[in-house]
């Protein structure tokens, strides 16, 4: 069976995991000597990104595979894809094709019934793993941001930055500015017609801008954070 390599590494990654992109190479080519699969072709992507459709060395690889139906062999999964859907998806062209994808780290080849629940079974975790710090990080930042907390660069409408440079001291004439704005869209007025409504009252914005729909929902949104 024909085996297809595909490798991605961040400079990043490989300061900090020694995960190469050499390293990578080196380990698919001798697991399908072992393996008794010639490897047909090698395709590398030096730089970092999160989105399937972000690679095109890996659509490449995909499209080889696919084209030859053998056997796309990757170092782990999280080389491969970072999302659930993405992997899936690119599992699912595969198979359809007659192709396969193995994972050295997770030592999973779909070739085999076992192969494929593990390969679904490993996807879903890694995911669930990644939400996880994606909540925990929600919760941290509403933590932040509800005991006035600055959260990023910009000071938020509201809010002026107290002396430690980390504390927000609520500013009353903006808090009355939010609260028109809040019961303004209550009303049913558009984020449009809002915006324009405080354009033509003469009321400036926190960064000295025009009012735009995407600076009204943007308030509106972290008014209802901090209300939660």
């Amino acid at each position: 069976m024909k085996a297809f390599g595909y490798c991605r590494v961040s400079t990043t990654e490989q300061q900090n995991e020694g995960v190469s992109l050499l390293h990578q190479q080196e380990r698919i080519g001798a697991w399908a000597k072992a393996n008794g699969h010639e490897l047909a072709g090698m395709f590398v992507e030096a730089r970092s990104g999160g989105r399937a459709d972000n690679r095109p060395e890996l659509k490449k690889a995909v499209a080889a595979v696919a084209r030859d139906g053998g056997i796309l062999v990757v170092y782990s999964l999280s080389r491969f894809s970072r999302s659930v859907r993405d992997t899936l998806a690119l599992a699912d062209q595969l198979e359809k094709s007659g192709a396969n994808l193995a994972s050295l780290s997770e030592s999973l080849d779909t070739s085999s019934a076992v192969g494929k629940m593990f390969f679904r079974l490993m996807s879903v975790l890694a995911e669930f793993e990644r939400d996880q710090l994606r909540e925990r990080t929600t919760h941290a930042m509403c933590h932040l941001r509800q005991h006035n907390k600055r959260i990023s660069y910009k000071i938020p409408l509201g809010y002026d930055l107290a002396s430690d440079g980390s504390t927000l001291v609520p500013n009353q004439r903006e808090q009355a500015v939010i609260g028109t704005i809040v019961e303004r869209r209550g009303t049913g007025m558009t984020l449009w017609a809002v915006a324009r409504s405080m354009e033509a009252d003469g009321v400036p914005t926190k960064m000295g801008g025009k009012w735009s729909p995407k600076t009204v929902l943007a308030i509106i949104r972290r008014h209802a954070k901090m209300a939660a």
